[in-house]
């Protein structure tokens, strides 16, 4: 999630008005940058996997049979599952001012998640293909308290549509540039050490997994719920290696296009500030700091910490269970407040805090993860629709024109990678 290149400015990881006017004119434009899909097609192992490395065991996310039971007739994807797919449809830029504005920005600095808002119109299926197109949708400059220089907050709009271009979701994704010559000198998380547990510190971890409800099959009706009513928790961690190694089973890498052994040498090739030697001389890819502990100390941060996207995904766990199978999640929006170092647990709470005045109606949610320090390092608001014993099923949501009509064009592309796809899944 960082990168280098040979100018003064990116050794020292400094952010350049260059760079901020750059990406300013980028706001709108669609870009491919999605890298190699890790799922072209959504399949049953697939969407599997990817519950999997979540640590969500749901059988509406595993189990086709099960889902056959359910009013969505059949497995579908966790919320977050969009990550791992989506057939780009934009063409990549051939003219040389166009390519040039894309180029290389805010090289050498920290690149990090803060936060997500997703918005979801419909399930996704195994078999049914997955559009997408990406553009940067906001640039914010401000002052970085965690680096102690100064910082740039990017976000980027995802849209997925299916084949006749119905939008899916949207992923409102934001990063903070953070300049690295200040992460040192602000020593913000200097203080923290990685917890040391007991015996006795772990059973009550283990007790809280033991204690975990969904709601399943059992209708959570509308009628039932008032405002103050809390959500059964949902436990993560202590977070380990594994928990790192299975999201990417699932997730893939990223749209990074990294890889083991010759796929590593043609991404050293292709993107060499994207490695950066080891204490050994061995070239090892820039996001090992979520695994490698001398590249985090190296960096400031005194442990390896997870992906943002992995937060997002559990506390979709915890609305998802909540809701049961016949409920609808439509909107997180959720921040990351704080890193999520090896051996923090987080324990993922929500509460009701609003309801509509008609069965119909979204309720309104908070929901917070908080670590065995008692810091909550993400929080954020959720809306979802319930079935209603008056009204009967969830009707889900439909998008506004525009994002209906910038949906049709995705599918519309002539040129695009979609039909290729499509002659794939169909062995032709």
């Amino acid at each position: 999630m960082t990168a280098t290149n040979d100018t003064s400015a990116a050794i020292e990881g400094r952010i350049t008005d260059e760079d901020i006017e750059r990406a300013r004119a980028q706001i709108g434009i669609p870009v491919n940058k999605s890298g190699e899909l890790w799922n072209h097609v959504p399949s049953q192992d697939g969407i599997s996997h990817f519950a999997f490395g979540c640590g969500d065991d749901n059988p509406l996310f595993h189990d086709p049979a099960y889902g056959a039971t359910t009013r969505w007739h059949g497995q579908i994807a966790p919320p977050t599952f969009p990550i791992s797919t989506g057939i780009d449809q934009t063409p990549r830029f051939t003219d040389p001012e166009r390519k040039k504005l894309f180029k290389g920005l805010f090289r050498g600095t920290g690149k990090y998640y803060s936060g997500v808002k997703w918005t979801w119109y419909q399930p996704i299926y195994a078999g049914r293909p997955v559009l997408m197109e990406s553009y940067t949708q906001d640039v914010q400059v401000k002052e970085s308290s965690f680096s102690g220089g100064r910082s740039v907050k990017e976000t980027y709009r995802h849209l997925y549509v299916d084949i006749d271009g119905n939008p899916i979701a949207t992923r409102d994704e934001s990063y903070i540039n953070a300049e690295r010559h200040g992460s040192k000198k602000a020593g913000k998380n200097a203080h923290i050490e990685r917890q040391h547990w007991t015996p006795e510190e772990l059973a009550e971890v283990e007790a809280a997994y033991e204690a975990e409800v969904r709601r399943g099959a059992e209708p959570q009706w509308w009628e039932d719920v008032a405002v103050g009513t809390e959500l059964p928790p949902v436990m993560k961690g202590p977070l380990t290696v594994v928990d790192i190694i299975s999201m990417h089973m699932g997730w893939g890498w990223g749209g990074y296009g990294l890889g083991p052994l010759k796929y590593a040498h043609q991404s050293r090739t292709r993107m060499p500030g994207f490695y950066v030697p080891d204490e050994y001389g061995v070239p090892d890819v820039v996001q090992r700091l979520h695994w490698d502990p001398e590249r985090a100390k190296a960096l400031g941060i005194p442990a390896p910490y997870d992906y943002g996207q992995m937060r997002a995904s559990w506390v979709t766990h915890l609305l998802t269970n909540w809701i049961g199978d016949d409920g609808w999640l439509v909107e997180m929006d959720v921040q990351t407040r704080s890193f999520n170092f090896h051996g923090d647990i987080h324990n993922c709470t929500g509460k009701v805090v609003g309801r509509g005045a008609g069965a119909e109606d979204v309720l309104e949610l908070e929901v917070a993860a908080t670590n065995q320090r008692g810091e909550v390092s993400t929080s954020g608001t959720a809306r979802v629709l319930l079935p209603s014993r008056q009204t009967g099923a969830v009707v889900l949501p439909v998008p506004d024109a525009e994002l209906r009509r910038r949906g049709a064009a995705v599918a519309s592309r002539i040129g695009g990678k979609v039909g290729a796809e499509l002659r794939r899944l169909h062995g032709e």
